[in-house]
């Protein structure tokens, strides 16, 4: 395992901002090994922001940077602790350590279980300095490991390897090691589990997904992060659901909080879309809505108008702060074309974003000679009618976004 003297302790505090290949071109006292050092310094460099409280602390001993980049970040942890409880769970793929210590806070005991050995040796040496004692290491193949244990844990957590021989990613269950979609697997975890929290890619299909998991699925969790989608959830268990009556979370982690809209199913498949042209207000759902799909019932639950039925752009007279995405006022409609858009925009500089056109963003910047940047937004879309249309529109402060 790694370890650290006093010396490159404090240098790595002196030096933690510093621009790393600077630092391996300068000389230094022959008994600091800088190339360690620099690793350590890279890898917390990465871990700024994205795990803060690890960050803090001086004590901890990282990780190669492609670890940490791996790694899930200290908010979408906390929010998978959230959905667990209980006396055990078993971590079957431990990594960095970093779901383990957020799980650490919410069950009694957890079991971490790590195949790469300098990657457990380096949770064994932080877990306990961040506070996580109720943590035992082993290392070992986690389905193996998991033949021993006779008495059967609350949870089992399974992030599988989602890389392939050649080293690319991944994305489908089934190509994914270990593979959960395996009947005989899949029925063996539950049976030393009451529950299983499984991770996937953000680009998985959550409707495929969930027919390959043969009934387990009880809920489904959509995480993204400042808008971006970083995870899939799916809690697994004995009871057999059926599809239309599987809970969907679309949440999206922000700075303040916690923006989350959770339906069933079927209240997406049943629910009525009333469709319209743009009014007052423009409203565009965030990354985590639209990756669940709701998007008939995101219109119902908040009396909204939809624009038309491919355009997932919705509109209303009377604002609703609480949707959960961005809202706009509108200002005007415009044909999409550099001459009209010169009278709406003198200075043809404004944020563009494409909803069911026909153009990308880029190949429409480039039409349109229009620059990127200010305070005005311009939503490409196709109306009811057919009609290609530019949105014009300002971005509604909104106290969560």
């Amino acid at each position: 395992m790694i370890t650290l003297s006093l010396l490159e302790l404090a240098f790595i505090r002196t030096h933690l901002t510093d621009d790393v290949r600077s630092l391996l071109l300068r000389t230094h006292p022959p008994e600091l090994d800088i190339r360690k050092v620099a690793a350590q310094i890279t890898a917390r460099q990465k871990a700024r922001e994205k795990l803060p409280v690890w960050y803090a602390s001086d004590a901890l001993l990282f990780p190669p940077a492609l670890s940490v980049e791996q790694a899930s970040s200290e908010q979408t942890a906390q929010y998978k602790a959230s959905l667990v409880s209980g006396k055990r769970l078993l971590d079957l793929t431990g990594g960095m350590g970093v779901d383990t210590w957020a799980f650490a806070q919410r069950v009694g005991q957890v079991i971490y279980i790590e195949r790469n050995e300098d990657l457990a040796q380096l949770a064994a040496h932080n877990l306990p300095l961040l506070g996580a004692r109720n943590v035992s290491v082993q290392t070992g193949d986690g389905l193996a490991i998991l033949d021993t244990i006779d008495d059967p844990v609350d949870w089992i957590y399974l992030d599988p390897h989602r890389r392939n021989e050649q080293g690319g990613k991944v994305v489908r269950l089934e190509d994914c090691e270990p593979d959960i979609t395996q009947p005989d697997r899949l029925a063996t975890l539950l049976k030393k589990a009451k529950q299983i929290l499984l991770k996937a890619s953000p680009l998985l299909d959550i409707d495929l997904a969930v027919r390959q998991l043969t009934g387990a699925v009880e809920s489904v969790h959509i995480v993204a992060v400042q808008g971006e989608v970083k995870e899939i959830l799916f809690s697994l268990g004995n009871q057999k659901i059926e599809r239309d009556n599987i809970q969907l979370s679309a949440v999206n982690l922000i700075n303040n909080g916690i923006i989350s809209l959770s339906f069933r199913w079927n209240e997406e498949r049943t629910a009525d879309s009333i469709f319209g042209n743009p009014r007052t207000y423009v409203y565009e759902p965030n990354a985590a809505v639209l990756k669940a799909g709701a998007f008939r019932l995101v219109a119902a639950r908040f009396g909204l108008t939809k624009l038309a039925p491919n355009s997932h752009l919705y509109t209303s007279d009377d604002i609703q702060w609480d949707f959960p995405g961005r809202i706009f006022t509108l200002k005007q409609v415009i044909k999409p074309d550099a001459k009209t858009l010169k009278i709406a925009i003198p200075d043809l500089k404004a944020n563009l974003t494409v909803r069911n056109f026909p153009q990308s963003v880029a190949e429409l910047r480039k039409k349109l000679s229009l620059r990127e940047g200010g305070d005005v937004y311009i939503l490409a879309t196709t109306l009811l009618n057919g009609d290609k249309r530019l949105l014009i529109t300002k971005k509604v402060d909104q106290i969560h976004s």
